[in-house]
């Protein structure tokens, strides 16, 4: 708090006609720190306008509290397997409040990156704590103060979206906003959703000892994903303990006796609660900013922005959640960069040219970047699909993680690389070799001429390569290599 919204901070004094900022940056998330310390950086003038807290989702309620738990998760469940290592096995005692603290503790000490006296003193940007609020089309207001700007930047981010379910409000929920203030384990979770969130966090309460359901009104879980990617997250977790209910519709929540009254296959059944974890998406924060004083357009899905991420109004950009169909902080600090240029460049940078991949953390990681083969039969573009399973991998095998699997999306014509899959315990640590593959348009023999250390699971991008640059030699062209060799010893 003393980084991120000092209770003492006061708010710059913005000095008449000579007022004016090269960029104001409305949210002081991902997407708005690096506007606003980009634009500092480059000598502009520049005001940053925070509600709550600078970092935002992701320092705040998001990445660092929530990786932090995950790995803290990870220790627990190595603990329990260690037998196979040759370690005794007692029976560990797993203390999710010395996990809670620990994490907050390094939350604490990243903050310092996203503190409002950094951004002061290295980017010289005035840092202005309150509410701001659209006057017109070149000013805002925050604090009773008037800002007058050349160009502006809407980062305000989103917030988890509550599904209407009667007794839900009554009864008492967490989001991913507010699960991060527990201080004990709960007994029992049910979450709401089966996407990213529910079941990292899945993971992470019954590794520490919970009882948890996740109730999915999809047919499988992770939708976004491959079928097989997610059919074995699902696998690993049912393994695990947790149990997981598709294609549920929850009609109501009687708080007296803690019990969630749900349709399954056509039959009313009820669930005991425990603490209730909504996890169905997001929505974006645009309430109280008077976009229409300033000639913004917007929908139920935020700022609405051109591909050079620009708004109705000339003047304004957006960049991050609030704007953006894919929600992730990787994808924000991109978007920024591009509404940099755009914005005080002269820059023509698109949003469409982003090569973009997405992690879900559970373990084993899904990593995912470009297309998949259903693309492909959309574009027309004839794909070739080449996957080696990481049970022939040697360090999956020591390391006793070999099931999953690494998928690699081509063109069948030129061999240039469009996409790829990874599940493996670190896969979000191997796919920027991919997006960079496909970034600058190389070819899978690029992958194929990389060495990569051994044993990594990483060497399976090379062998998928080898393979396929081996099986490109037709049996022609190999018995003519026979006959050159014979004819040469």
């Amino acid at each position: 708090m003393e980084n991120c919204h000092p209770p003492h901070h006061v708010n710059p004094a913005v000095a008449g006609s000579n007022g004016r900022y090269n960029l104001v940056v409305v949210g002081a998330g991902a997407a708005g720190l690096v506007s606003a310390g980009g634009a500092g950086w480059l000598g502009g003038r520049v005001a940053l306008i925070e509600r709550n807290l600078l970092g935002g989702d992701c320092l705040v309620t998001g990445c660092v509290p929530s990786k932090s738990l995950i790995r803290a998760a990870r220790g627990v469940f190595e603990i329990n397997q260690a037998g196979e290592f040759g370690v005794a096995q007692g029976v560990p005692t797993a203390d999710f409040g010395v996990a809670l603290e620990r994490m907050r503790r390094l939350r604490a000490r990243i903050s310092h990156h996203d503190s409002v006296q950094h951004f002061q003193e290295k980017y010289g940007v005035d840092v202005f704590l309150g509410d701001a609020r659209f006057t017109g089309p070149e000013t805002l207001e925050v604090g009773g103060e008037s800002l007058r700007f050349s160009r502006a930047i809407i980062a305000t981010g989103g917030r988890p979206a509550v599904p209407d379910i009667a007794g839900l409000v009554e009864y008492g929920f967490y989001t991913s906003e507010t699960i991060f203030g527990l201080r004990e384990l709960p007994q029992r979770v049910s979450i709401i959703g089966g996407g990213p969130i529910g079941c990292e966090l899945a993971q992470v309460f019954q590794r520490y000892g919970s009882t948890v359901t996740i109730l999915n009104q999809a047919d499988h879980l992770l939708p976004r994903e491959e079928r097989q990617a997610s059919s074995i997250i699902e696998e690993q977790l049912r393994t695990e303990g947790v149990a997981i209910e598709h294609r549920v519709r929850i009609r109501r929540i009687e708080a007296p006796g803690r019990i969630i009254f749900l349709d399954r296959h056509q039959q009313e059944q009820q669930l005991e609660a425990g603490t209730i974890l909504v996890a169905v998406g997001r929505t974006p924060n645009i309430d109280g900013l008077n976009l229409e004083a300033a000639g913004i357009a917007s929908n139920a899905d935020g700022v609405m922005v051109d591909d050079y991420l620009r708004t109705s109004n000339r003047r304004v950009y957006a960049a991050g959640d609030v704007c953006s169909t894919v929600k992730f902080t990787h994808l924000a600090d991109a978007m920024a960069r591009i509404a940099i240029r755009n914005a005080l460049l002269f820059g023509r940078e698109r949003m469409s040219r982003l090569v973009v991949p997405r992690v879900t953390y559970t373990d084993p990681e899904i990593a995912q970047v470009g297309c998949n083969e259903q693309d492909g039969q959309r574009t027309g573009v004839a794909l070739l699909t080449l996957t080696a399973g990481l049970d022939d991998n040697d360090r999956a095998i020591i390391d006793g993680g070999a099931e999953g699997y690494i998928r690699i999306i081509i063109e069948q014509n030129s061999g240039r690389i469009r996409g790829g899959t990874i599940v493996a315990r670190h896969a979000g640590e191997m796919i920027g070799q991919l997006t960079l593959a496909i970034n600058e348009g190389l070819q899978i023999g690029a992958l194929a001429r990389t060495i990569q250390p051994y044993p990594t699971l990483s060497d399976s991008l090379r062998r998928i390569a080898d393979t396929y640059e081996l099986n490109r030699i037709g049996p022609w062209k190999r018995q003519l290599i026979r006959q050159w060799l014979s004819w040469t010893r």
